[in-house]
């Protein structure tokens, strides 16, 4: 039999509520809440505590205080990642972002989401579908990505866009939904 937690990361119904990933809440928000705090001029030790929260990262990172998570260990960033203020990243399922990626501020990524019909959802189980960014992309302020979508290499989601379906390679999406406004010539 599967614990909660072996269901949540493969994307299987599970109780959120279960002590073994209520505790891993609670330490992510610890971790988080103490890197928030690190002063910016000590970039070293900001550097050691985010990669000891996310699950793994390039030699080069640096994301902008106030960051949340709900796990951080279900999060793989490349090289050379940037993001600004106030990310929030609901890593309930794995989410993926490539090399050279910025994140500007905002920025929300989900892979939590929950049963459609009201009395499952009412029960109080939940259910995940991962996140990839490829690399090369500008994710613009306020926008948002949802669950179960990848995003494509040398993209730019234009700030507030609401990404709900995958994006293709070397593209700008805007708007809510999100879709095509713009081919990138490479």
């Amino acid at each position: 039999m599967m614990t909660e937690k072996e269901k949540m990361l493969a994307g299987e119904l599970y109780n959120p509520h279960d002590p073994e990933l209520v505790n891993d809440r609670i330490q992510a928000k610890l971790a988080t809440r103490s890197y928030n705090a690190v002063p910016e001029n000590l970039e070293r030790e900001r550097a050691q505590r985010i990669k000891a929260i996310l699950g793994a990262t390039g030699e080069t990172i640096w994301i902008e205080s106030n960051f949340k998570v709900d796990y951080g260990y279900n999060i793989h960033v490349g090289e050379n990642f940037y993001a600004n203020y106030d990310l929030t990243i609901l890593d309930v399922a794995r989410v993926d972002i490539g090399d050279n990626c910025m994140i500007a501020p905002g920025v929300h990524i989900y892979t939590a989401t929950h049963p459609v019909k009201a009395a499952e959802r009412n029960s109080g189980v939940e259910y995940a579908k991962p996140v990839k960014i490829g690399h090369n992309c500008w994710i613009g302020g306020r926008a948002v990505i949802n669950p179960g979508v990848t995003i494509g290499d040398n993209c730019v989601i234009a700030s507030g866009a609401v990404v709900t379906n995958d994006v293709a390679d070397n593209v700008v999406v805007a708007g809510v939904p999100a879709r095509v406004i713009q081919v990138i010539a490479q």
